[in-house]
């Protein structure tokens, strides 16, 4: 739930209603604005609030240096897929809702005067879930950020994996997207994934977890199918903590637990250790 969803709506004579969030960590109320001003984390117990796509760009990107690729990239519905709606109904709500016309942007722009290639998806279009607009876009940024010799970075928020109203379409893309990495990870490019909270299914099982660094928010959940399925499954109690950021940082998994705050000056200090 977004930091946009969360306002305390209990009335308070003579006090404007939204000027307020309740934090989902540590239950404080929080004037809304401080919140704001911490980039979407709880100044109390730093809770990473889920944030659009758009917020991201700002937060990371130097001002006014986006340019964004591939904008015009719409989903095709190559089942006909029907639930309790149909794909081009649920794709057009979802147009709607986020302004995004699928669940990842791409482009370019700089992080503290360092040019990159940078992508992000957003769990608000259908959970971030890596249909074929998703994969396609993340491919033609990694082989981009090839030809123009640019360190690439993608955030990666996605609780819904592969997309099955898309069926076999959407599960190529892990190959897809695995298969550009390799490449540009041969010809010498540099690629700095950042996990957020979810990051889970085929994103996880792909181009997220494929990082030369791999940076997490902190409590994030990250994994490939959720920890109630496979408590569920394998009918054995899971470690504390499971599937976090910071679980996986102590296996292995991941490089380094990042705070939003400290996200921009991480990304270019490792660029510039990396010497990209």
């Amino acid at each position: 739930m977004s930091l946009q969803d969360l306002t305390d709506t209990k009335r308070r004579r003579g006090v404007p209603e939204g000027l307020w969030v309740r934090c989902p960590g540590c239950q404080a109320t929080i004037f809304r604005k401080e919140a704001q001003r911490q980039l979407g984390t709880c100044p109390e117990c730093n809770y990473h609030w889920s944030i659009t796509a758009q917020e991201r760009i700002q937060q990371t990107l130097d001002e006014g240096t986006f340019e964004e690729w591939d904008a015009d990239l719409i989903a095709s519905d190559p089942l006909n897929f029907r639930d309790s709606r149909t794909y081009p109904e649920r794709l057009a709500a979802d147009r709607r809702a986020t302004g995004m016309r699928d669940a990842a942007i791409t482009g370019c722009g700089r992080v503290r005067a360092r040019k990159v290639a940078f992508g992000v998806t957003d769990s608000r279009f259908i959970m971030g879930s890596m249909g074929s607009v998703v994969g396609e876009k993340l491919t033609r940024a990694i082989e981009r950020a090839q030809e123009l010799d640019l360190p690439l970075i993608i955030f990666s928020g996605s609780g819904g994996g592969a997309r099955m109203q898309e069926g076999i379409h959407s599960l190529m893309q892990m190959a897809k997207t695995s298969a550009a990495l390799a490449r540009f990870h041969k010809a010498g490019g540099l690629f700095i994934s950042v996990l957020t909270n979810p990051t889970m299914g085929g994103v996880a099982a792909s181009f997220a977890s494929l990082g030369d660094v791999v940076f997490a928010e902190p409590k994030a959940l990250i994994g490939f199918a959720g920890p109630r399925t496979i408590k569920a499954t394998i009918r054995i109690e899971l470690p504390p903590g499971f599937q976090t950021s910071e679980f996986l940082l102590e296996h292995g998994f991941i490089d380094r637990i990042v705070k939003r705050q400290d996200m921009k000056s991480e990304l270019a200090r490792a660029i510039d250790y990396c010497k990209k």
